[in-house]
């Protein structure tokens, strides 16, 4: 068994992070999972939350708002809708994301009068985000 593998996070703006990892952590969907090397092959798709890598190189840690992760064997490529570094993320920014959110979720209640599902998906985005934002000790208010 190997003791690291491939770590990659992209963003459409950069690659945040190429490195050898030991373990990475994802916020998917269905909840947290960490991968390790030898993991079964997966995707998933991704909530607002931290990743957290961990290898020779140190430990790192990424704001993510959603996308996808692949696992294998070998390697965990996440494609990240917005990604920043833990240590770049400001109160700023993240109430920037809060905003967004809370007008995403206005918009769809319009949109979707009477449907359940898109106004559910908004307002789960929502909370998920103000749940990272208490993780991070960062206000949503």
């Amino acid at each position: 068994m190997a003791d690291t593998m491939q770590f990659d996070l992209v963003s459409p703006e950069r690659l945040l992070t190429s490195v050898q990892a030991g373990a990475v952590q994802l916020p998917g969907a269905d909840g947290n999972l960490t991968a390790m090397p030898d993991h079964a092959p997966l995707i998933t798709t991704l909530r607002p939350g931290l990743v957290r890598a961990s290898g020779p190189e140190g430990e790192a840690e990424y704001v993510v708002t959603g996308g996808f992760a692949e696992v294998s064997s070998e390697s965990v490529s996440v494609l990240a809708e917005r990604a920043v570094p833990r240590e770049e993320m400001t109160q700023e920014e993240f109430s920037t994301m809060i905003s967004e959110a809370q007008k995403k979720l206005e918009k769809t209640k319009e949109v979707f009068v009477n449907e359940p599902g898109p106004v559910d998906d908004a307002a789960k985005l929502l909370s998920d985000l103000v749940a990272m934002g208490d993780e991070m000790g960062l206000s949503a208010y």
